[in-house]
């Protein structure tokens, strides 16, 4: 049996902190987004049976009453069918306690599957995946070199809920800069209601040493990084326009200034209070200090 050896670095979704992360994949298929560098060092390659395989029994030895699992890198969708089946089958067989795995999503990994595809997967035990959205404006999904259009990653994501998956989107706050800043929030906001996810997740934008950096990569002469108090009100645009129900929204991730949690729409109003409260008063404790901030 062969220990977890992680080709770093390594992430997972806010919500995976104490879920056990195997490496089905090693970086992303894509790997161009404008705000990512997460694999800009890795070239994308599917690990062998074997070597996951063996991380699979060693970690079930060791740690026989975990629960939850989180397939990475940035595109473990990207595996076949065929080989996914494999590897849940062999992860629900390996830990009795299991009860759930989940994973990354890309809307060419979704677009790139039937349906009948999908079901199969989730029916073998992925049941959620984490999808970035990032804006609903197709101007700045162009800008930042998403790999596809406001309308096709609807479609992907109807795909994955007609295959009874949950989703998690998250969305980039600040992603547009000032000049567009309310009509990427309101887009953004109405491609949510369309998707209908069970959660939405606010991120806000934060730049690591990339090249191309990301502002090469938006190619506008304008674009600038938004303030706190610019980006609380993009984040209110966001809310104050969603209208679909049932969403639980979050903006826990230590990249934001304020952290929201609610259900849509029952606590909306609550939520649009607390962004005014820290809107009037930019010293309130609520607000997460510039330091504590990171990716």
């Amino acid at each position: 049996m062969k220990e977890i050896e992680y080709d770093m670095p390594l992430y997972r979704p806010p919500s995976e902190a104490r879920s056990l992360i195997f490496q089905a994949t090693i970086g992303c298929t894509h790997n161009k987004c404008a705000f990512c560098v997460a694999y800009q060092g890795k070239r994308f390659r599917a690990r062998p049976d074997k070597e996951l395989f063996a991380e699979i029994d060693w970690a079930a030895s060791h740690m026989p009453r975990t629960r939850r699992i989180f397939l990475a890198d940035g595109d473990a969708l990207a595996l076949s069918p065929r080989r996914m089946t494999r590897i849940l089958e062999r992860l629900y067989s390996s830990f009795a306690k299991l009860e759930r795995v989940t994973c990354y999503a890309s809307p060419q990994n979704l677009l790139g599957k039937s349906i009948e595809d999908l079901k199969s997967i989730h029916s073998a035990g992925l049941s959620m995946l984490y999808f970035g959205l990032e804006s609903g404006d197709d101007e700045v999904l162009k800008r930042i070199d998403k790999g596809a259009t406001c309308e096709q990653m609807v479609t992907a994501c109807g795909k994955a809920h007609k295959a009874k998956f949950d989703l998690s989107i998250t969305v980039i706050l600040g992603a547009a800069g000032p000049k567009n800043s309310e009509r990427h929030a309101r887009a953004t906001a109405a491609a949510l209601d369309r998707i209908k996810p069970k959660y939405a997740s606010a991120l806000t934008l934060m730049l690591a040493p990339r090249r191309p950096s990301y502002q090469e990569v938006f190619g506008d002469p304008d674009w600038r990084m938004l303030d706190q108090r610019e980006i609380l009100v993009e984040c209110r645009v966001l809310l104050d326009n969603m209208h679909a129900d049932g969403i639980t929204f979050r903006s826990n991730h230590a990249s934001n200034y304020l952290a929201l949690k609610g259900d849509l729409q029952k606590d909306r109003r609550r939520l649009l209070d607390t962004i005014d409260k820290v809107l009037d008063d930019p010293d309130s404790p609520l607000l997460r200090p510039e330091f504590l901030r990171a990716l």
